[in-house]
Order: C-alpha cells, then sequence, then structure tokens
C-alpha cells in the first residue's frame, strides 16, 4: 500500500495535517520526531546544528518492521517529521515497497513561531528559527504552503495529489 511522508519546519502545521489526513484515509500515522525523542536520538551534537542524519535513519530503522507489516496488509502509513536530511528521505523510500508521496509544508518563519508559540508545549522562538533553517534548504516532493491556509484547505489540497495519482 502506500506510504505518505509529510516533512516541514516546527510550527507550519505537519502533525494537525498528518493526524487529519490519518482520520480520512483510515491510516496509521507515525511520528518521526516523536520516535527520536523516545529513541534519545533528538538532540544535535555540540558541534553540529542538526541532528546528524544518522540518528534519523536510525529512527527510521526502528520503525521500518512495523510499517513494512503495515503496508503489505493494505494499510496507508503517514509519517510527520522535520526530515531535515535528504538522505533521511531517500532512505526511507528506499527500505519500503509500493508508492509513495513526499509533502514539504512551508509557511514563513513568523508564521511558525507564532503556531509553536499557541501549543501547549512550545519549542520557542531559537528552536523554531533554527529548524525553520535547516529544513528550508531544499525542497522534497511536492510543496504546498499553509501559511493563511486552514488546516482543512492543506489536506484538501495534499488529498487532490494522492488521489489523483
Amino acid at each position: 500500500m502506500t506510504f505518505i511522508i509529510i516533512r516541514g519546519p516546527l510550527g507550519v502545521g505537519k502533525s494537525t495535517v498528518s493526524k487529519h489526513l490519518a482520520k480520512i484515509l483510515n491510516a496509521e500515522y507515525i511520528s518521526i520526531d516523536a520516535v527520536l525523542e523516545k529513541l534519545g536520538l533528538d538532540k544535535a551534537d555540540h558541534y553540529e546544528e542538526t541532528i546528524s542524519v544518522g540518528n534519523f535513519i536510525r529512527a527510521d530503522e526502528h520503525v521500518l518492521p512495523g510499517v513494512k507489516k503495515l503496508l503489505e496488509k493494505g494499510k496507508i502509513v503517514i509519517f510527520d517529521g522535520c526530515f531535515q536530511h535528504k538522505a533521511q528521505i531517500e532512505h526511507l523510500i528506499n527500505s519500503l515497497p509500493g508508492p509513495y508521496f513526499v509533502f514539504t509544508l512551508k509557511a514563513s518563519l513568523d508564521v511558525c513561531i507564532e503556531r509553536d508559540s499557541k501549543r501547549k508545549r512550545s519549542y520557542g522562538r531559537d528552536a523554531a528559527a533554527a529548524v525553520h533553517k535547516v529544513v528550508s534548504r531544499f525542497d522534497f516532493g511536492t510543496v504546498i504552503s499553509t501559511g493563511g491556509k486552514t488546516v482543512d484547505k492543506t489536506v484538501k489540497e495534499v488529498l487532490a495529489h494522492v488521489r489523483n495519482a
């Protein structure tokens, strides 16, 4: 079955969009950022500005066996994460069978900071700026702007791409 990767900076709306998609598509939702945190892989080394690609791939490897089983059973899987490295995205794509979609969600830094500030657990302006800078270095897949859009409108835009494939 199909898997979908939703990537973008902190505060862009990845989790909200991914969870709505999962509900609509009766899909399994996986937060790669939560996996990183659970495994203690969510910190950058003091000399790097981002979490290492190795840590991201270790997080992928942790979930891959379960994801393969879900896909074999015909379940759609939605990955939500910052996906700061192309190599991590390529690793998932090359490790999993079937068709896939990758969406890069974008919004201005100010929008991301504002959205983050409204969370129960805000990461703060500095974290939002750092992640925005790293994630914005490249686009992958279909780019969708979330600035000035409702969650429903963004979800409809993603679904239009998925359903038209």
